[in-house]
C-alpha cells in the first residue's frame, strides 16, 4: 500500500493550489484520512481530517475558511483545496490514512505519503 500526493508547487500570496493523495495497492479501504503540514525547521502538524463517508471533517485554526478537505471514495483518493495562501503556509504538506487491508477483518493501519512542497512567496 501507498500514498502519492500530488499537486505542491510555487504560488503567490492570495493563490490557490489543489493537492491531491492517491492510495494504491492491495487494500479494503481508506478509513479516515488527513493532511498534515510541517513548515521548514518545525515539527508536523495536523491540519485536517475526514471521515469515510465525508461527513465528519476537522480543521486547525490556523486555515479555518480557508482550505477544504473533500475524498472520493471510488478513486481511494483525498485531496487538500487550499485557498488564500499565505507565506506561513510554506513547507511540506504530507498524506496521512487509516487503510483497512482486507474486508475480513476490522483493523486498520496508519500509511503516510511521501510529502508535497507548497512554496508561498509573499
Amino acid at each position: 500500500v501507498s500514498l502519492v500526493e500530488s499537486g505542491g508547487g510555487v504560488v503567490q500570496t492570495g493563490e490557490s493550489l489543489t493537492l491531491s493523495c492517491k492510495a494504491s495497492g492491495n487494500f479494503f479501504s481508506v478509513q479516515t484520512a488527513g493532511w498534515y503540514h510541517q513548515p521548514p525547521g518545525k515539527q508536523r502538524e495536523v491540519i485536517a481530517t475526514i471521515s469515510y463517508g465525508g461527513g465528519t471533517t476537522f480543521y486547525a485554526d490556523s486555515v479555518k475558511g480557508r482550505f477544504t478537505i473533500s475524498r472520493d471514495n471510488a478513486k481511494n483518493t483525498i485531496y487538500l483545496q487550499m485557498s488564500n495562501l499565505r507565506p506561513e503556509d510554506t513547507g511540506a504538506y504530507y498524506c496521512n490514512a487509516d487503510i483497512r487491508l482486507s474486508n475480513r477483518h476490522v483493523e486498520t493501519y496508519p500509511y503516510w505519503g511521501q510529502g508535497t512542497q507548497v512554496t508561498v512567496s509573499s
